[in-house]
């Protein structure tokens, strides 16, 4: 008998085989990612897609300030829901309207509407009600009415360092600010837990219940000290109404380890009375200090003077003649004040911030050096304060098609050039910690339910000799406490400091009516325990120089932190016989 099948395999065959055996490899494959690595978040997707399946919200770790008190914490309440599957029972759910109606102030047509829509599951009636008002609507025992656990975010400073601190939206994220940026620490791992119901919502005895405990969030602690932040943004505040100022901001650091005491722009936002829809928003809520550019103006004299003493081009006692004006590449140069003062030593041009004086020493130092020094300082790089839409200082140098000599003459007293107002006090920080650039900080402390994480202050290098930052704070002390009156002073204590002003930037060059006026400085002088830099943008009224008005904030500014920080005087109130 014949027949026709072969007696051999074909490559059908081994088709069919390879097929079958793929198929088989890949529902073990799928079976082993379904039962083994991702388990549990299949688990909890076929927990809540059962009715009674709920969310267990972690709790969202608290922001503390330098001594430990919360500026930001969560308080336990309650979502109100109505379950209309339930309420498909119009005889039960009548008497559950009225009685929700009646509690909660409501009209009880709308409830009726809301929770006999023809659509599944529940819909929400309220959020975040007080827990204690909660438990009193648990008791009521209301037919088809469910309160699940929330939470809502609470400020016990109110508004203070609300640009800082940050927002958090209903899906318990945080929206911009230390919220934001630690969201990842404070918001923690949701839970859930399941008991299986039967078809009109009663629970089924004997079953499993399942459930996953939340983890609550950490605590990120900050180096803001609460008390040093309420004056700063007092002082802020005081000062834009003043000098009728359209903004500014101001810092207060630890100038030896890089802590931010204080950090404050205006205008800011209302945490407690917030309106995510204000077109505004955006603005209010930028932390200026970090975020905004601005040519620092005289300030950066110090720096100037202070790579020309490094390199041992000069000394205190050095001099020059001062003509009044100089020229530079076809551009003529001229003091603030249009005003000759002769021979003139480098102590004499910074107290009397003379901008013939900083193109002297530019031209000593020549661009090379010059621009080497400034980034040394940190003048084109972000500080890597940690804090989301920090902006990084930039200047042109000669490796640049569009830099020309002038440049280096108006950038050696502040002009031409853009830094932000951390960068700018970061490096003048050198000067009062022995030549050293130290990182800025705002974060000290993560605390975790498994770890905490202590940020220690960070060396970033050494930019100016011990010697070289100690004769430039000695200047800066001649610039505040050597002539007749200056703005900064602060009775008892001796002031390291300078000032600066610089016109507003505009597309077409420079609005000659609008001025920034700053302040940067150190206090005690001599061993000084804080450094603060004042900002006033565009003030008005007849005051616009930044010893007529940013020197005068840091005055009252620092006289009131040496009081709370009980820094004995650095000299006598009132002369001995």
């Amino acid at each position: 008998m014949s027949t026709n099948r072969p007696d051999h395999v074909t490559w059908r065959h081994w088709v069919l085989a390879l097929l079958t055996v793929g198929a088989i490899g890949a529902v073990m494959v799928r079976l082993y990612q379904v039962q083994i690595v991702n388990h549990e978040d299949y688990l909890e997707q076929a927990a809540v897609t059962r009715q009674g399946a709920a969310t267990l919200p972690a709790s969202r770790g608290a922001i503390l300030d330098a001594t430990g008190y919360p500026l930001a914490t969560s308080v336990d309440t309650w979502d109100v829901y109505i379950d209309r599957f339930l309420w498909r029972d119009r005889e039960k759910a009548a008497p559950a309207m009225d009685g929700l109606a009646a509690f909660l102030g409501a009209d009880p047509g709308t409830l009726w509407s809301l929770g006999t829509s023809a659509d599944n599951g529940d819909v929400v009636v309220t959020r975040q009600m007080d827990y204690g008002r909660g438990l009193q609507l648990e008791e009521l025992d209301l037919w088809g009415v469910r309160l699940l656990p929330s939470s809502r975010r609470i400020y016990p400073e109110g508004n203070l360092a609300a640009q800082l601190v940050g927002f958090v939206g209903l899906d318990n994220s945080g929206l911009w600010g230390v919220e934001a940026d630690f969201d990842h620490v404070l918001r923690g791992r949701d839970g859930w837990a399941s008991i299986e119901r039967d078809a009109i919502g009663r629970p089924i005895a004997f079953t499993q219940q399942r459930a996953r405990e939340p983890v609550a969030g950490g605590e990120v602690r900050l180096t803001i000290d609460r008390f040093i932040q309420a004056m700063a943004e007092q002082a802020l505040s005081e000062a834009l109404e003043r000098y009728g100022a359209k903004s500014g901001s101001i810092i207060v650091m630890d100038p030896r380890t890089g802590a931010i005491l204080a950090m404050t722009s205006q205008p800011t936002i209302a945490l407690n009375a917030m309106n995510l829809d204000d077109p505004d928003l955006d603005s209010l809520i930028k932390n200026r200090a970090v975020t905004d550019l601005y040519e620092p103006g005289s300030v950066l004299k110090t720096l100037t003077t202070s790579i020309a003493i490094d390199l041992g081009l000069v000394t205190p006692e050095s001099s020059y003649e001062d003509t009044g004006a100089v020229d530079v590449g076809g551009y003529t140069i001229r003091n603030w004040d249009l005003r000759a003062y002769g021979l003139v030593s480098v102590r004499e041009y910074l107290q009397a911030s003379l901008n013939t004086g900083s193109v002297w020493l530019s031209e000593l130092i020549g661009a090379d050096d010059f621009y080497r020094y400034l980034g040394n300082f940190g003048l084109n790089e972000p500080t890597h304060v940690g804090l989301t839409g920090e902006a990084e200082g930039t200047f042109r140098s000669p490796a640049d098609p569009d830099w020309y000599p002038v440049d280096l003459a108006t950038n050696s007293y502040g002009q031409g050039l853009a830094v932000t107002p951390i960068e700018m006090l970061t490096a003048v920080n050198v000067f009062a910690n022995g030549g050293v650039l130290m990182r800025p900080y705002v974060v000290s402390q993560i605390v975790t339910a498994g770890d905490v994480r202590t940020i220690d202050p960070v060396r970033v290098r050494q930019v100016i000799s011990p010697e070289t930052a100690q004769t430039v704070l000695g200047l800066m002390r001649d610039v505040v406490e050597g002539p007749d009156w200056h703005g900064a002073r602060v009775d008892g204590y001796e002031v390291a400091g300078k000032t600066g002003t610089t016109l507003v930037s505009i597309p077409t060059g420079y609005d000659i009516d609008s001025t920034i006026a700053t302040f940067a400085g150190f206090i005690p002088a001599r061993d000084p325990k804080v450094s603060v830099l004042i900002k006033i943008d565009q003030p008005s009224g007849g005051l616009n120089l930044g010893g007529q008005v940013a020197a005068p904030v840091f005055a009252g500014l620092a006289e009131q932190i040496m009081a709370y920080l009980r820094v004995p005087p650095t000299r006598q109130l009132v002369a001995q016989p």
